[in-house]
């Protein structure tokens, strides 16, 4: 049982943003009502200021625990902790991007902004608002209504409204999710950023190649519980090996279609291939119920 003198000092860079232990999510489904479980029983503890990634197929329990950790919802069982507090406690240095964008059709992106900094009581935010509309490559789109949007604009713009406020912990469910060829270089950008200002991040998404090169943590969720737990190199140590000496662009292009084809992500700045997801599912599978801590 965690008690109050364990938790981390209120405004401290350092501890946990998040530990849960034994959480318990609950669905009713169908028209019988039957119970499904999103969450049964994960552990999970992260520290502050680093980024981390939650992966795992559809169903996992993914959105599920970003859910619990907005305050969005409530666990049926088990802790949770949120930057030392209880889910909610923290609401106005929490921020979420949901897997969908919902925002009000006849609003531009600044008044998004404006209406997001109301909710959230932010008082000095219009210089910060225009400064991330012009870094997520809206500052020209901003007086213009969201139904106007393309799908990687509203991408974009949730990105923006995710990082405003000088946020704690950022919470991103499938930022890549219809993302744009900019947007790509937006998330990377606010990443960094994050990075560098001691934010926490908290990452979800199905698709391994696009957190590997962009998380401190990798986290592998199972049917509602952490499978593998550890930095991203660690856990994909045992991928083959590639000679890539000597190729040239054209070779190089070539050769990372061929492992992407077969499942793989060729690794920046390595000359070995990752493992693919299917891969990455099966070790998690076949791991111990207690995730491995790095």
């Amino acid at each position: 049982m965690w008690t109050m003198e364990s938790r981390a000092t209120e405004g401290s860079a350092t501890g946990s943003a998040l530990r849960a232990h034994g959480l318990v999510r609950t669905y009713r489904v169908g028209w019988r009502r039957r119970a499904r479980r999103g969450l049964d029983g994960l552990d999970l503890d992260l520290p502050r200021g680093a980024i981390h990634a939650l992966v795992g197929p559809n169903g996992s329990g993914k959105s599920t625990l970003l859910r619990l950790v907005s305050g969005a919802e409530r666990a049926d069982a088990g802790q949770l902790e949120v930057l030392g507090g209880a889910p909610g406690a923290r609401a106005e240095r929490v921020t979420w991007l949901p897997s969908e964008s919902p925002f009000p059709r006849e609003l531009g992106a600044r008044e998004v902004l404006e209406l997001i900094a109301s909710v959230r009581g932010l008082r000095e935010w219009s210089a910060e608002a225009d400064a991330l509309l012009q870094q997520v490559g809206l500052a020209d789109a901003g007086t213009a209504p969201t139904r106007t949007y393309s799908r990687g604009m509203l991408r974009r713009l949730g990105l923006a409204q995710a990082f405003l406020g000088a946020p704690e912990l950022v919470l991103l469910d499938e930022p890549t999710a219809g993302l744009d060829a900019p947007g790509f270089q937006v998330l990377d950008s606010l990443l960094a950023r994050a990075r560098a200002a001691g934010t926490t991040v908290l990452l979800a998404s199905h698709l391994l190649e696009d957190v590997v090169e962009r998380c401190d943590t990798l986290s592998v969720l199972l049917d509602g519980r952490c499978r593998l737990h550890g930095e991203p190199r660690q856990l994909l140590q045992d991928a083959p090996g590639i000679a890539a000496r000597g190729l040239g662009p054209t070779d190089w292009d070539a050769l990372r279609a061929e492992v992407e084809r077969r499942g793989g992500t060729l690794v920046p700045g390595t000359v070995r291939a990752s493992l693919g997801m299917g891969e990455l599912y099966q070790r998690a599978a076949d791991a111990s119920e207690e995730p491995k801590r790095s």
